[in-house]
């Protein structure tokens, strides 16, 4: 099984930006699709950016325009690039495999407040 370590969290203010790093255990070019979660205190884990091995990408409606899911293959790294950060994103975001998903890692802790 793939591991992910997720990493780039923090306390940012309204509006601020974070950029999230999650680093695989083997080459991502083999992964037909990688994608950012988050899980809300209280709430489900949901989808939140996809991207392919052909670096198609998909975003969740409600944070398209505001975040970039990107990646580099050299570094087996996937990144979310998060922009004009709400308060309603504050969660713990994942990477990890879609649409069937590995073992889940520790996530990095995203908290949006003033």
């Amino acid at each position: 099984q793939v591991g992910f370590v997720e990493s780039g969290g923090g306390l940012v203010q309204p509006g601020g930006s974070l950029r999230l790093s999650c680093a695989a255990s083997e080459k991502i070019t083999s992964i037909y699709k990688i994608a950012w979660y988050r899980q809300a205190p209280g709430k489900q884990r949901e989808l939140v950016a996809t991207i392919s091995n052909e670096s198609r990408t998909t975003y969740k409606y409600s944070v398209q325009g505001r975040f970039t899911i990107s990646k580099n293959n050299a570094e087996n790294t996937v990144y979310l690039q998060m922009n004009s950060l709400k308060p309603e994103d504050t969660a713990v975001y994942y990477c990890n495999t879609y649409p069937n998903v590995q073992s889940w890692g520790q996530g990095t802790q995203v908290t949006v407040s003033s």
